[in-house]
């Protein structure tokens, strides 16, 4: 018999709890054409950059040697578009609130580990009502390092107080999956941004669903509790 309650789902935000990745696609295309940038689409920021967080992909498309201060106002400013954009058009991933109320009375340890802002995890957990629902909430302020880097995992996993070998980690974007595979986690990959031909080469996707009522939490934790 297992103890459920040693084991932890750590889920992604965006892309993951929400289909809301473009809505941040449209907002940074929307910030760099004042920048001048050609060549960006939504398209583009999702197969390049979607999961990190936007210092990162500030470095990435505008200047790699962007100051602190100035990629916080540029990320801040991004944020409040993203929020205006998108405020009308967010709703849970078909499956969620059942698969997490499934989890809970299997004792399942749950966590968000993910590249958006406080203000950001507020906002969309407000609008989910999920506001209070997760044990561990990590976001890129506690640790030094984002995805593809396994940090926000772990840290994830730390405060859970569950070893990473017993962690499940929900993701859409590619930097996630490997910042999950790094820190020895198994994951569920989500086809929100990526095609599921995206995953393939990833050892430790064990699972890739379109949304939540594809899997049950009873399964997975099977899968890695052999």
């Amino acid at each position: 018999m297992l103890n459920n309650s040693n084991y932890a789902f750590i889920f992604d935000m965006d892309g993951v709890l929400t289909d809301n990745m473009r809505f941040h696609a449209e907002s940074w295309v929307e910030l760099f054409k004042d920048f001048g940038l050609e060549g960006l689409d939504a398209e583009r920021y999702l197969v390049e950059t979607a999961g990190m967080k936007g210092h990162d992909v500030l470095r990435y498309f505008l200047d790699p040697n962007i100051s602190e201060t100035e990629a916080n106002r540029l990320t801040e400013f991004k944020d409040f578009l993203y929020r205006v954009m998108s405020r009308k058009r967010i709703t849970p991933m078909p499956g969620l609130h059942q698969f997490l109320d499934a989890a809970d009375k299997l004792d399942i340890r749950l966590g968000i580990g993910t590249g958006a802002g406080a203000k950001n995890i507020d906002y969309i957990l407000g609008l989910l009502t999920l506001t209070g629902r997760f044990q561990a909430l990590v976001d890129p302020s506690q640790v030094q390092q984002g995805k593809p880097h396994p940090d926000i995992f772990l840290r994830a996993a730390e405060l859970l107080k569950v070893p990473p070998l017993h962690c499940i980690v929900f993701e859409d974007a590619l930097p996630g999956v490997e910042a999950a595979r790094r820190a020895n986690m198994r994951c569920v990959a989500v086809t929100t941004t990526n095609s599921a031909d995206a995953f393939k080469n990833f050892d430790n996707v064990i699972a890739i669903i379109d949304d939540f009522t594809m899997i049950n939490p009873e399964q997975l934790i099977e899968l890695i509790g052999k």
